[in-house]
């Protein structure tokens, strides 16, 4: 009778394995395909019973892997195409058969079972294990055959290792059993050095995240600045559409003023319309196109908001800095300034916002100068701030500045706040 269950045990643990396998692989989805694969697992059970009575149960241990795991390779290659994940399948369904096992193990001794009892903990728990492992770790398992090889290779390293360490130290040896400490804990070793490696890999995956969010940060805030300068160059076409249209008028009314001879009144009305046409125009700083427009977008909304704005400064039209990169930091640096001073601005206070930047030898310097309150809180020299969607923009500064090799500072004095930059 403990022969059969025995016997009864290494079945299902077979069908454990191969089921989870070909579920880690995920190809039975044609006719065709479960048709070969079930025809070549039908005869597995065929080699191991003719094994298992012609010779004995650790002789087929030690040519499991070439009865069993190298054949369900094979047809998982055959159906899948895909040599490295059909191996990495294969190992890592048979880690998870350590699942059943231990819990065997657990429930054995704490019931003070023998090899009996295990044998048939191992087959009860057999179905309600795969079932949930199906249910929950596959579909994730199978994400990973998408990845690129290099990734596969670093999910497989852990089971393929623990395959080779379970048949060198339990089946074709017995160093597992014979206390040699380098054996016994080189499995604790293996889950140190694999801890490690997961914390370098977690941190450089965040560190790639946080270079990402900073680059659709970016990416945001230039979309604004140019929705921002579309809505400008949009108001200033109607406006150009709109003195189209009434130059008419206005050439009749001029017509009249001089052919009455009333210049004065003439040129009082041309000076008129010069200035009105002259407040619509993007004002020009400096010769860099992209600097114009993000300067004369925010000097506007700073005349909106009754915020004065000094811009003095000289920039080339082409600069080592990108364009983009340009935009992001003068946009973030006015809109902080910006944002500063409204408060101050909405209690009726005067609030003046101080800009200066020049180039020298392919190096931009910049300055800006603005009202603050007193509670702004450093962090290692940089401003933060508690409040959501805050600190974005100083963080695109800094990580932008230090791409180009340059430096800043951010310090407050006599009730200012000053933002300093080179690079």
């Amino acid at each position: 009778m403990n022969v059969w269950i025995s016997l009864l045990n290494d079945v299902s643990v077979s069908i454990f394995g191969i089921v989870l396998s070909v579920s880690f692989c995920d190809t039975l989805h044609t006719r065709r395909s479960r048709r070969i694969f079930w025809s070549a697992m039908a005869m597995l059970p065929f080699f191991q019973g003719t094994i298992y009575y012609f010779w004995d149960t650790q002789f087929l241990r030690k040519i499991y892997p070439l009865v069993v795991h190298l054949p369900l390779m094979v047809v998982l290659y055959i159906l899948t195409r895909r040599m490295l994940w059909s191996a990495v399948s294969v190992m890592c369904a048979y880690l998870c058969c350590q699942l059943r096992r231990w819990i065997a193990l657990l429930v054995a001794e704490v019931l003070s079972g023998g090899a009996v009892m295990q044998d048939i903990i191992e087959l009860v728990v057999t179905v309600p294990v795969l079932l949930l492992l199906i249910r929950f770790v596959a579909p994730s398992v199978r994400k990973i055959s998408k990845y690129p090889a290099k990734e596969q290779l670093q999910f497989g390293v852990i089971p393929a290792l623990y395959y080779g360490f379970d048949y060198l130290t339990q089946v074709y040896t017995d160093l597992l059993y014979s206390g040699n400490p380098v054996i016994v804990e080189f499995m604790p070793f293996v889950c140190c050095v694999a801890y490690l490696a997961f914390l370098l890999y977690s941190s450089a995956k965040e560190q790639e995240r946080s270079r990402l969010q900073q680059v659709q940060n970016s990416l945001g805030i230039q979309l604004a600045q140019a929705v921002r300068e579309i809505d400008v160059l949009r108001e200033s076409q109607a406006l150009a559409a709109r003195y189209r249209h009434d130059l008419r008028h206005h050439l009749q009314y001029l017509s009249s003023c001089i052919g009455n001879g009333q210049d004065e009144l003439a040129l009082s009305y041309i000076s008129d319309i010069c200035r009105e046409i002259e407040t619509q125009k993007v004002q020009r700083y400096c010769e860099n196109e992209a600097a114009n427009l993000i300067l004369s977008a925010f000097s506007g909304r700073a005349k909106q908001a009754g915020i004065t704005m000094n811009i003095k400064g000289t920039l080339p039209a082409f600069m080592i800095i990108s364009d983009s990169d340009l935009c992001v930091l003068f946009s973030n640096a006015l809109e902080n300034a910006l944002h500063a001073c409204l408060p101050f601005a909405a209690e009726g206070n005067t609030c003046t916002i101080d800009v200066e930047f020049y180039e020298q030898k392919n190096r931009l310097f910049l300055q800006i100068v603005n009202p603050c309150s007193d509670d702004i809180r450093f962090e290692k020299g940089i401003p933060v701030s508690d409040r959501p969607g805050h600190g974005i923009g100083v963080q695109s500064i800094c990580a932008i500045v230090e791409r180009y090799g340059g430096v800043y500072t951010f310090f407050t004095r006599e009730g200012k706040f000053i933002l300093r930059m080179s690079l």
